[in-house]
């Protein structure tokens, strides 16, 4: 039995709801502790207790608490409800679920519980689940229109569109008057049930109600948008049209609405003739535009395009504008276009061009000259240092006129740095993008492209101090805590990349985990909107949101990360002795100490870090009393382990590593080397059918894939010997998928090599991947292979990168890599890579 209440404790306990709900923690705390003295058993007020304590952050004494209300009154709501919130703020949304409907079946008409357990469906996905929440929602106050539309929204996400067009319409049909014509919520409702509409694929009903129902919405962009694709997909080419010319009067640089029109009038690309007509009056109405000029340089070819180029590389760079080059790199995908433009840009250089009569040649801007000449420079620049047209000599001499034209210009000293890293100089790199910054001090863009720069030099504290000026210091955590605030996400995966090329493995994984919680807030963010777009009446947005989210760990910057933080824990996994960050050079896993003295130095540095920690511990105990004022103030999170030390102490790197890798996989199956990374994981915890899987989805993505060929030989070699220990049914599966495919013994692995060598003679890749597979099947071959390098770093074809690769190749291998580093200083005099003064694999 629950124990009762009176009158006075019972006021007492709405008031704990009260400072609950007004963050008033410490007064809740005392009037629950209030009437617990009085009735030490009631459960109410327990679970309430609780909550706030969870507020406070002692979620575990918060647990032990709910659990103990549970125990004295199984039949309150309120226990449950409480236990549910108490699950939520664990993130352990299953939980959270079953305890909501346990509330609910105690009190049915509850509707916080009702709302927060529609919430939580939603977050999980769960649409049944939320469609039968809404109804419930929405029988209990039909009047409300949010009810109606998040309904429409759970029968529309669960892909049942037909009773999401039906919940809206019956919706309209309660209304006893028309909406007026202000009422931005009902014209966004309009607009997310014609997209329904359409999503049924019913376009030409879908058009009859944008028309009908439509027509004094206050969003005319989008109306005039969905309209003129509905004609477009209903060939109703001279009506779609018009309404496309409509848009690009609105607005005459979306290349989406050029190519609408281009689709209305049914033009071939290969009509130039059609064409120019077409976007020419665009380019004579808007004089200053720049669509209608340059989306004619995607089709044209031959004279065509020779001429319009002409006429806009000439106008753009008379203008001085920073981003031409930007504007057309990606037409060199076609060789052709790219020889003449480098050809026309030669020749403005050269002086021997035609000028174009565009208004812009040869006046006085300011009292200045025209920046025609320092512009063409530029832009040589940015040419000769491009990946489809690098000629990085050339590059240096063309930036270093413009820099005797110009030795103030930050853009120009700005490509300087990129040149220096392409030569693989990334320490002058750091220097020069350091002196850009120091040009423009206020500039935000070149203060985080010189951090940028100091971290690829792996100078991170300087890279911070440069983040520095830019940045919150009064932050909790400094510059690098408002940078994690900030979400600041390259930052963040640029500093582990450089710990990680450090083998700071600690400082490397908390950065890659900092990533990984970004995204995880980004995921719970979504509580917020679950309510507020409906209350604000942003439904079509909302729905893109959701949709977006379902795609969130594809992110770039996640697969980034997670291939990153993958790779460290694999490096970890073979190298335990890098989870010591301050131990001496060669015990980190590339030393010779023996195993006893290894460990001797490991415990001693572990004994130094303790000490640290303790005063460190110390000064922030110190800290925290001094600034402590109120219980009721936020709660700061303090970073308990801002080495990564717990991280990298970890006894189970690779079951550590799966954090990343599943979502990296589930979301990212095209990603090869998400592919390449998996399969390391999974071969290393004896995963072998997961393993395979990885391997021959790489393969699907390249079948000449080389690292996929150097894992594939790996793979059956190592099955081979396993042929007897593993389970019938793995050993079935594997055999019929993988194993019966490719050669399994180690003469015919031998020839299957030889002949991928051979099919990929040109390429220095291929070969390293084909001598690491020789050096892996015959050990005492390394003398052969590491001559075969040596030769390739000789290659003409062989590029900067493929030079580093075979240096990390040969010291895997134990070799020497003198003559390697030598060869490839000699041909890459600048690189910083090959600059090592201890060049023999310790």
């Amino acid at each position: 039995m629950p124990q009762p209440l009176n009158s006075k404790e019972r006021t007492l306990f709405g008031q704990v709801v009260k400072n609950y709900e007004n963050k008033q923690y410490k007064k809740g705390l005392k009037a629950a502790e209030q009437i617990l003295r009085k009735a030490p058993n009631h459960g109410d007020t327990q679970a309430m207790k609780a909550l706030i304590m969870n507020s406070q952050g002692h979620s575990d004494d918060a647990f032990a608490l709910a659990k103990t209300a549970l125990t004295n009154d199984m039949k309150s709501h309120v226990c449950w409800h409480v236990y549910g919130l108490l699950w939520r703020s664990a993130k352990n949304f299953e939980e959270a679920i079953k305890a909501y409907k346990f509330a609910l079946r105690l009190e049915p008409d509850s509707q916080q519980i009702q709302r927060d357990l529609a919430l939580l469906q939603m977050q999980m996905r769960d649409y049944q689940g939320y469609i039968q929440s809404r109804k419930a929602m929405l029988q209990a106050r039909p009047a409300l229109r949010a009810n109606w539309t998040a309904l429409a929204i759970a029968h529309h996400l669960a892909g049942e569109l037909t009773e999401a067009e039906r919940t809206m319409t019956t919706y309209e049909e309660t209304l006893r008057s028309p909406p007026p014509k202000t009422d931005t919520e009902h014209a966004e409702a309009v607009l997310y049930k014609n997209t329904i509409i359409a999503e049924m694929g019913e376009i030409e009903r879908a058009l009859e109600h944008l028309d009908a129902a439509a027509k004094n919405n206050f969003d005319k962009q989008s109306v005039m948008e969905m309209r003129a694709a509905y004609l477009l997909k209903l060939d109703r080419k001279e009506e779609a049209e018009k309404v496309y010319r409509a848009l690009l009067d609105r607005n005459a640089e979306l290349r989406l609405y050029y190519e609408g029109l281009q689709s209305a009038l049914g033009l071939d690309p290969s009509d130039f003739t059609a064409l120019k007509e077409l976007y020419g009056p665009y380019a004579d109405k808007n004089p200053r535009g720049d669509a209608a000029r340059r989306i004619p340089l995607d089709f044209y070819k031959g004279d065509d395009f020779r001429e319009a180029a002409d006429q806009y590389l000439q106008r753009m760079l008379h203008k001085g504008v920073p981003s031409t080059f930007a504007n057309v790199k990606a037409l060199y995908k076609d060789g052709n276009k790219l020889a003449v433009i480098q050809e026309l840009v030669e020749s403005y250089a050269a002086g021997t061009h035609t000028p174009q009569s565009n208004g812009s040649s040869d006046k006085q801007v300011n009292g200045t000259s025209s920046p025609f000449e320092t512009s063409t420079l530029y832009f040589l620049a940015q040419h000769y240092n491009y990946y489809l047209s690098r000629d990085l000599s050339k590059a240096m001499s063309v930036i270093d006129q413009a820099i005797e034209l110009d030795p103030k210009s930050v853009d120009f000293h700005m490509t300087k740095a990129r040149i220096l890293k392409h030569y693989g100089n990334i320490h002058k790199a750091t220097e020069t993008m350091e002196y850009a910054r120091s040009l423009d001090i206020r500039d935000r863009y070149i203060n985080t492209k010189a951090a940028k720069y100091h971290l690829r030099n792996d100078d991170n504290e300087t890279a911070l101090e440069t983040m520095k000026k830019f940045t919150r210091n009064e932050a909790v955590g400094g510059p690098l805590g408002d940078l994690h605030d900030m979400q600041c996400l390259w930052f963040i995966t640029e500093d582990g990349e450089s710990y990680m090329r450090q083998k700071r493995i600690g400082l490397a994984l908390k950065r890659f985990t900092a990533v990984y919680n970004i995204f995880e807030v980004w995921q719970e963010d979504q509580f917020d909107f679950h309510s507020f777009s409906l209350r604000k009446g942003q439904i079509r947005a909302y729905v893109d949101m959701i949709r977006w989210e379902d795609h969130l760990r594809d992110h770039p910057f996640y697969s980034r990360a997670a291939i990153d933080a993958v790779k460290t824990y694999i490096l970890l996994h073979d190298n335990p002795y890098l989870a010591h960050d301050s131990l001496p050079n060669g015990v980190n896993g590339n030393g010779k100490l023996d195993p006893n003295e290894a460990k001797k130095a490991a415990k001693k540095a572990r004994k130094e870090k303790e000490k640290q920690d303790q005063l460190d511990a110390e000064k922030k105990d110190a800290k925290k009393t001094a600034g402590a004022s109120s219980a009721d103030s936020e709660v700061k999170k303090v970073d308990t382990d801002p080495q990564g030390e717990k991280l990298v102490q970890t006894a189970e790197p690779l079951k550590d590593a799966m954090k990343f890798l599943d979502p990296l996989l589930e979301f990212s199956p095209k990603n090869i080397e998400a592919q390449r990374v998996g399969f390391e994981v999974f071969i290393r915890r004896k995963k072998y059918l997961l393993a395979v899987r990885c391997l021959l989805a790489a393969l699907s993505i390249s079948p000449s894939d080389p690292i996929a060929h150097y894992q594939l030989v790996r793979l059956q070699h190592t099955l081979s010997t396993l042929k007897d220990s593993l389970p019938p049914k793995v050993s079935e599966v594997i055999t019929s998928e993988f194993s019966s495919r490719y050669p399994s013994s180690k003469t015919d692995l031998e020839k299957f090599n030889d002949d991928f060598l051979e099919e990929h003679k040109n390429s220095a890749q291929h070969q390293l991947a084909g001598l690491r597979v020789r050096q892996f099947l015959d050990q005492g071959s390394r003398e052969g292979n590491e001559k075969d390098v040596l030769g390739i770093i000789g290659e003409e074809s062989t590029e900067m990168s493929d030079a580093v690769r075979a240096v990390e190749i040969v010291r895997e291998w134990g070799g020497d890599v003198s003559k390697i580093l030598a060869k490839a200083a000699e041909r890459w005099p600048e690189a910083d890579s090959f600059q090592v003064k201890d060049t023999k694999q310790s």
